[in-house]
């Protein structure tokens, strides 16, 4: 059985919670394949750092509710454990329709128990009318118990405890506030773990705290990962070869996207813009989301690999920037301080950091022939940045609405093509559109490495 961590809402405390449980199964020998629920990737790259395996992203808007199942079938094969992590609070999703892609709908298609995160700081008595009103909200989800977070002493925990015998929910877990482990953030979340070399040690005291912190001896028979049919995935004949920039800058990728690439013929060449003095000698070029503006000094005085990149492109190879591999392939950035540095130069505009966040799903639609998409279709995305362009295309790639409900009343034009690049800041999930990465290595197998 697979298990559901929720948070009541976001700040709860539930990726600290999920990677103490991570970790500690991790450190007990088990065999975890996690996932995570909504576009997110910072989360999924701790959630692979503790466990060794990749993390699949369950996101019903970006795919659909019928990927769900099997997703999770095809990568909880010959492991131990599967742990699911949610995204802000249970019931909180999309606005439109309301509550699509949250935890719960998630959680009640695949008819997985959750696991319930509670913030306790500045909360008694009242905790019982809130896990009440979590357990009656829905009767057919199945909260299977409350994890207690930031429980401040033990007559704290006494008070709490008592509280919640009427509602008969058991309490899973107990983290109090002295034990809690502080990740770093930013401007869009967490910091990449390519960016914290005290990880390793961090995880291994997420294990202790794991290992004390759950009521294991309760937990442990609703942890046992399901036995789903497995599902067969041929995989094709190398039939062209694609450098995909993988960085410090450039982490921002759905496992899925890579594999979906991978088991269409595709050879992925991962390389360093950042520390590679050469670019790879390959027929497509992948430049994922990340944070060039934090490194942007650094991709600057890689001249050799600017030049190199802009006579590639030029030349015609296909190529694709999504969010800050877009940013990367405009004339300049320019970071929260005002400082300017020269990017690639394959797109006549400027990219310039703020304070307003970007921030939600789309729906888009084409009005060019790109090496991805063909004009006219129809897209699911997602937005997550605190960039703008100084220039938009006088022909834009998409016309977008804030809102998956169909029909489209485009409220806003995106994103850049050229005859042989498509870079946008809309970001992409492959898992029910596998014909976007076959259209991408089918515009790649008729160009010659260079």
């Amino acid at each position: 059985m697979s298990i559901v961590i929720a948070g009541e809402r976001s700040g709860s405390g539930k990726t600290t919670v999920t990677l103490a449980l991570l970790a500690a199964l991790t450190a007990r020998g088990d065999r975890v394949q996690s996932f995570k629920v909504g576009p997110d990737y910072i989360d999924p790259m701790f959630h692979a750092y503790v466990t060794g395996r990749p993390c699949y992203n369950l996101d019903p808007v970006l795919t659909s509710l019928e990927y769900l199942r099997p997703c999770l079938a095809r990568h909880t094969q010959n492991v131990d454990v599967a742990v699911v992590e949610g995204v802000m609070g249970l019931f909180d999703g999309a606005v439109d329709p309301p509550g699509a892609g949250s935890t719960a709908e998630v959680a009640h298609q695949l008819k997985l128990p959750i696991l319930l995160v509670v913030n306790c700081q500045s909360m008694s008595h009242s905790i019982a009318a809130l896990v009440k009103g979590f357990t009656s909200l829905d009767p057919n989800l199945p909260i299977a118990g409350v994890v207690l977070n930031k429980v401040g002493s033990d007559r704290h925990l006494e008070i709490l405890t008592t509280a919640l015998k009427p509602t008969h929910i058991p309490i899973l877990g107990v983290f109090r506030r002295e034990d809690a482990i502080s990740l770093p953030d930013r401007h869009l979340g967490l910091v990449p773990t390519d960016e914290l070399p005290e990880l390793e040690e961090i995880v291994d005291r997420l294990a202790v705290l794991g290992e004390k912190c759950f009521n294991w001896h309760m937990l442990q028979p609703l942890l046992r990962a399901g036995q789903e049919r497995e599902i067969e995935t041929k995989i094709l004949p190398k039939v062209t070869s694609i450098a995909v920039a993988k960085d410090a800058a450039f982490s921002f990728y759905y496992a899925e996207n890579l594999e979906l690439l991978e088991s269409l013929g595709a050879e992925l060449v991962y390389w360093s813009p950042l520390k590679d003095q050469v670019v790879p000698n390959t027929q497509g070029l992948y430049f994922g989301g990340g944070f060039p503006e934090m490194f942007a000094a650094e991709l600057a005085a890689n001249v050799a690999v600017r030049e190199s990149l802009l006579a590639k492109i030029q030349a015609g190879t296909p190529t694709y920037g999504e969010c800050g591999g877009l940013m990367y392939l405009t004339e300049s950035v320019t970071d929260f301080a005002g400082c300017s540095y020269p990017m690639v130069g394959a797109l006549p505009t400027t990219s310039i950091m703020g304070q307003r966040l970007t921030l939600g799903y789309r729906l888009a639609v084409s009005h060019a022939n790109t090496p991805l998409v063909t004009k006219g279709e129809i897209l699911k995305g997602h937005e997550f940045h605190r960039s703008a362009l100084t220039t938009n295309s006088t022909s834009p790639l998409f016309q977008m609405q804030r809102s998956t409900a169909l029909p489209i009343n485009p409220e806003l034009s995106e994103g850049w093509h050229l005859p042989h690049v498509h870079a946008s800041y809309l970001h992409l999930h492959w898992g029910c559109t596998p014909h976007i990465p076959q259209r991408f290595i089918q515009s790649c197998q008729g160009t010659k490495q260079h």
